[in-house]
């Protein structure tokens, strides 16, 4: 879908503006939080103006409660979320009632800030409703005792609760319930930046030389592009894909999703090595690729009106560019190097043009009778939660944020007597979602620069436009949904924002700021953030590197799960198209790393005398292997020879104990000293596999995949001690 008569670089940041925000979620979160937040404050205004009521505490408590009820919801089903935005009702309106009148005693209202903390954390083992209640409660308790509600005008805050409750629920459940408009737009984001990285695809093919700056362009595009595809997997859900595409699956959308984007990536990765190598000026391979790129920027699979030509010409060239690899594969001897490179682009150029054609041919018979039911994605993955010899993670975060609460009482008074609870809620959010000293240690130092800053704008700001409410009340709008539309993005500007709108709402409620105030909260801010990294440092701590290992297992767990399917399926019928969904999980558990040592691999004294980085990039590199196992094969069961099928249950066996060995040494536990090369097993392969057929050439491609998992497990192996590499199992 380009954009045409446009100059260039225009063009690419177009394209790019309206890629971004795939599904346009976080616009649609934060659009919907701050709509809730004006309707709830001006309704309750509007309301306490005709009757004469309070002036503005009911409004604010109000807005606090339809924004919240947006925001603080994630249960797993609609169902579910409806009633937790009910129920937030009642644990505001205990809030405000308990939080008023325990006021007037230091004591006690601290003791119950504590207490709905530590609930919060420990019940949310049983659903996270029950975090969002104590959330809620927390916060009504906070602002009840900050601002010493009067007990005379209950029945107005209780008011202004359920009219901003309400207003979160009639824009979360009635007027934005379209996620299927939601899934549509996410697709129609990804499109986009598919096409936009195709066009830098192009450009590279077409061009002879390399050019740097238009490489690093095409490796951040690939990666947006990824996420991109993430994002659409986690919202396909099969009521959508009935309402928008009759006659489609979710599987075949999510394989269609992933192959494309493995396509850009295969090709990303692969065009400077073929340059180098000169294979692109091979029988015309260049302007091949080139029109298969071409047709398939062309090709919306999923518009409602299409140009078949575009998918035809996809086809035509993909089949060409086949023949002549094949051609390569059969004259060239020994398959190494370039060749692998070709046939790995060839084979999902294929496979994403063979789901884009499936597609538009399910599309074209609009027959709702022709739903593919796919069992699998239907049923819940019964998955064994992890045993664990101690307590809870969410037990051990519920004693953390018991002690961390205590001593953030104990620290308020004495460093601002007068709003002795910020050091609270600090230590709280920075606790929050986070589980190793390292995170806690980067999520309370985002916090606190995102403060600081947040302190020196706020304060500029709310001076320059202080006396003027309307447009101060304008600005406190804006800051609210850029807080709430960068929370995913960026912590730290996420803080920036909300420390800006307490600035506003400082002078709004107090007539006025000064800038000690605002410095006030910085201290507090940081010394909230100090004592969380404090007490997960010395109670219950988990240790980054302890946290790193432990997703490391967890990605080997899945990687086995999705592993022996499909080795199996060289010899049993096995639907390889179902394993697409599995790639995605492969994908989150490799994001969870990344995550995780996030705190290591940007700190740099740390990395320098750290491994990490290392395992890191195995474990990327293994990620992206496996991924081409999916992206480059459907059914394999195609009738191999017996001595070549043979070859399957050992290949399983091995790899097996490779993996096995390799989670054991992460956990500490000895087991066996020896990790298979599967260099027989791949060499069996490769000579009984004849390249005459096409089959046979996929054959040694899948295996050649596999084994550069199992080389990346025998590089794990190096790094975790000495281990003897055997051939054979009877070695």
């Amino acid at each position: 879908m380009p954009l045409k008569h446009l100059h260039p670089s225009f063009n690419y940041w177009l394209s790019r503006l309206m890629a971004s925000d795939p599904g346009r979620k976080r616009l649609h979160q934060a659009g919907k939080a701050t709509i809730s937040l004006m309707s709830s404050v001006f309704t309750i205004l509007f309301i306490l103006m005709i009757t004469g009521g309070p002036e503005l505490t009911p409004a604010i408590m109000g807005g606090i409660a339809g924004m919240m009820g947006i925001m603080v919801v994630n249960d797993e089903t609609t169902a579910l979320k409806k009633g937790t935005t009910l129920l937030l009702s009642l644990s505001a309106v205990i809030g405000v009632t308990s939080g008023s009148l325990l006021a007037w005693n230091a004591f006690l209202v601290s003791s119950l800030m504590i207490a709905v903390i530590f609930s919060g954390f420990y019940f949310s083992k049983y659903g996270s409703r029950y975090f969002s209640l104590g959330m809620v409660g927390f916060i009504t308790i906070y602002f009840a005792s900050f601002l010493q509600l009067p007990a005379e005008q209950f029945l107005w805050f209780y008011m202004a609760i359920l009219i901003g409750i309400s207003f979160a629920y009639l824009y979360n459940f009635i007027v934005f319930r379209g996620s299927a408009q939601l899934l549509k737009r996410s697709i129609y984001s990804f499109h986009r930046q598919a096409n936009l990285t195709f066009q830098i695809l192009i450009e590279l093919l077409a061009d002879e030389t390399t050019d740097e700056s238009r490489s690093r362009r095409l490796t951040a595009n690939v990666k947006i592009l990824r996420d991109y595809a993430g994002h659409v997997s986690s919202d396909l859900n099969t009521h959508d894909i009935k309402e928008l595409w009759p006659g489609l699956s979710s599987a075949q959308v999510k394989l269609y999703v992933f192959d494309t984007a493995m396509f850009v990536a295969t090709l990303a990765d692969s065009l400077s090595q073929l340059k180098k190598d000169d294979a692109l000026e091979t029988n015309g391979l260049r302007n091949l690729l080139i029109r298969v790129i071409a047709s398939l920027q062309k090709a919306d699979v999923l518009a409602l009106h299409y140009d078949e030509r575009n998918l035809t010409e996809a086809q035509l060239a993909t089949d060409e560019l086949r023949s002549k690899i094949n051609e390569l594969f059969k004259s060239e001897g020994e398959p190494e190097g370039r060749l692998y490179l070709l046939r790995r682009i060839e084979s999902i150029a294929h496979h994403v043009t063979h789901a884009a054609l499936s597609i538009q041919r399910i599309k074209n018979e609009e027959s709702p009778d022709r739903l593919e039911q796919i069992p699998s994605e239907e049923q819940e993955e019964d998955r064994e939660d992890d045993k664990t010899t101690g307590l809870e993670p969410t037990t051990k975060k519920a004693f953390q944020a018991l002690v961390a609460g205590a001593i953030s009482i104990a620290a308020g008074y004495a460093i601002s007597p007068v709003q002795p609870y910020w050091i609270v809620l600090t230590s709280f959010i920075v606790l929050l979602g986070t589980q190793s000293v390292g995170r806690i240690y980067l999520k309370g130092l985002q916090r606190s620069i995102g403060t600081i800053l947040g302190a020196i704008l706020g304060f500029f700001f709310a001076e320059m436009v202080s006396g003027h409410s309307e447009l101060e009340t304008i600005l406190l709008f804006a800051v609210v949904f850029f807080a709430f539309y960068l929370l995913t993005v960026s912590y730290m500007m996420m803080s920036l924002f909300i420390t800006m709108l307490i600035a506003f709402m400082y002078d709004l409620l107090l007539g006025g700021i000064s800038f000690s105030l605002l410095g006030a909260r910085v201290i507090d801010t940081i010394a909230g953030a100090g004592i969380a990294l404090f007490v997960s440092s010395f109670l219950f701590p988990t240790r980054t590197r302890d946290k790193v290992y432990e997703t490391f297992k967890d990605y080997l767990d899945e990687l086995e799960n999705y592993l022996i399917p499909y080795i199996r399926s060289f010899t049993e019928t096995t639907d390889i198209k179902t394993l697409a969904e599995q790639a995605f999980i492969l994908d989150e558990k490799l994001q969870v790393i990344l995550n995780e040592a996030e705190p290591i691999m940007k700190h740099p004294g740390t990395r320098r005398h750290s491994e990490l980085p290392k395992w890191v990039t195995i474990f990327t590199a293994m990620n992206y292997y496996a991924d081409h196992l999916v992206a480059s094969s459907y059914q394999k069961n195609i009738g191999f020879p017996k001595e070549i099928q043979n070859v399957f249950p050992d290949l399983e066996k091995k790899l097996v104990h490779n993996i096995t060995t390799v989670k054991q040494r992460l956990n500490g536990e000895s087991g066996p000293s020896t990790l298979f090369t599967l260099k027989i097993e791949r060499e069996q392969i490769e000579r009984g596999a004849p390249l005459e057929h096409q089959h046979y050439i996929d054959l040694v491609h899948h295996v050649y995949y596999i084994w550069r998992i199992n080389q990346s497990l025998l590089l794990l192996g190096e790094k975790l001690g000495t281990f003897e590499k055997k051939n054979s199992l009877v070695e």
